[in-house]
């Protein structure tokens, strides 16, 4: 059997030969995670790349960078009232303003 140690070690020697920032073993695992959600991939499958049971692990850790989120459902409303309201006018000018 392998000692999972040793994945450490080699990051940790690869990380010092290029010469770049030290991260934790983990902190790749965030940022996998969150370049596949800005990039639009279903959280669900992001899940099962992570290895979590339930989706709601990935979603309560990374919300936060679900790309738009509270813009996108704003713009939906108002485009919802907007073209209600509209649709409100066009029938009563069909009616003759009843």
């Amino acid at each position: 059997m392998q000692d999972p140690r040793n994945v450490i070690r080699v990051m940790k020697r690869i990380i010092k030969e290029a010469n770049v920032v030290a991260i934790r073993f983990h902190d790749m695992r965030d940022t996998y995670a969150s370049i596949l959600l800005s990039e639009g991939v279903d959280i669900v499958k992001i899940s099962a790349r992570l290895g979590h049971a339930n989706p709601e692990i990935v979603l309560g850790l990374y919300a936060h960078l679900l790309p738009n989120s509270h813009s996108d459902v704003a713009d939906i409303f108002h485009n919802a009232i907007r073209n209600h309201t509209n649709g409100q006018q066009q029938q009563r000018r069909t009616n003759g303003g009843q």
